[in-house]
């Protein structure tokens, strides 16, 4: 088997299972009043003295900062994204025994725009920790973070509506450039820019309609590689082994792909053929879920594991200091 073709295989397998995972986030975002954008969370270690463990602590601040505003973000570096600089006021050494380190920091948050190098809010927040050691103070004083006051508040709305603002005035040019792309068959990037149009945006309906259009298109063209695949390992060995080879292209091939009718005919031919020695069945979509959402969940997911495996190699968000 191909290189390509294994490729094209796990793909298609991580968009499946994918589904449902999508499906019950949507619930839970949707019990929970979130709703999506486009930003990252980013954490770059920082000068000492901020210890090694503070990162990890920092990034879930921001995360749950992002979960309390209403807010589901990405888990890769998209174009616009939230970070925070740490940088130390105060030391003071406390008489024990024992003595305590008690250490006053400065926490600057920033919602910024990766591509265009720009700052599009920022705040303050003074925290102050305690603690045997240095370390210690920071890991506290970052754990105290206050999240629900109205400044954080005041902060991520901003950052929110000028996200918005920007896909409200950008989305026509995305739109034309993920049809160019479609057009090329690129059709995994031009998903990837389509799915990150949120729908606070004004153009939110007509890139959900151009992406599923996109999306037919892609599990089109692939149901025609897969099932030419399915019938070379069936034609090539008509027994038990290539019954097993082609139900491997048969079990990628979605339920509305135009050559689905097709498939299931070679599925039958070969279940004929094999009787029971062949334990397969064809993909279904699931029951008792809304279709429409089940391709969305799949159409955004296709976007989203492109964007991923486009991420930079370095991460250089020195324009905010």
């Amino acid at each position: 088997m191909s290189a390509l073709l294994l490729s094209t295989l796990n793909n298609m397998k991580r968009i499946y299972i994918s589904i449902v995972a999508v499906l019950m986030a949507t619930m839970c975002v949707a019990q929970n009043a979130t709703e999506f954008l486009p930003l990252s969370v980013v954490v770059e270690q920082q000068a000492e003295p901020f210890p090694a463990q503070a990162k990890g602590i920092l990034q879930n601040r921001l995360l749950q900062l992002l979960s309390n505003n209403g807010v589901a973000g990405m888990d890769y570096l998209s174009q616009f994204f939230l970070t925070a600089v740490v940088e130390p006021v105060d030391k003071d050494v406390l008489a024990g025994p024992p003595a305590k380190v008690v250490e006053t920091m400065d926490v600057t948050l920033f919602i910024a725009d990766y591509m265009a190098q720009k700052v599009l809010a920022s705040t303050t927040m003074r925290v102050k920790g305690i603690g045997e050691n240095e370390n210690r103070c920071y890991l506290k004083a970052l754990s105290n973070l206050n999240l629900n006051n109205p400044q954080m508040k005041a902060f991520v709305q901003e950052g929110k509506e000028k996200i918005v603002r920007y896909y409200d005035s950008e989305a026509a040019n995305i739109l034309k450039k993920a049809a160019y792309l479609a057009g090329q068959k690129q059709y995994e990037e031009a998903l990837s820019l389509v799915a990150l149009i949120p729908s606070q945006c004004k153009a939110y309906d007509e890139a959900l309609q151009q992406g599923l259009s996109i999306y037919q298109q892609l599990i089109d063209q692939r149901c025609v590689e897969l099932l030419a695949q399915a019938r070379m390992a069936w034609a090539a060995e008509q027994n038990a082994t290539g019954a097993q080879k082609a139900g491997e292209f048969l079990a990628e091939i979605y339920p509305d792909a135009k050559c689905y009718e097709d498939a299931i005919s070679l599925y039958k031919e070969i279940k004929g053929k094999v009787l029971d020695d062949w334990k397969f069945e064809m993909k279904q979509y699931q029951d008792g879920v809304d279709l429409e959402k089940q391709r969305i969940g799949a159409m955004r997911e296709v976007g989203v594991a492109f964007g991923k495996g486009q991420q930079p190699t370095t991460t250089n968000i020195g324009f905010l200091r």
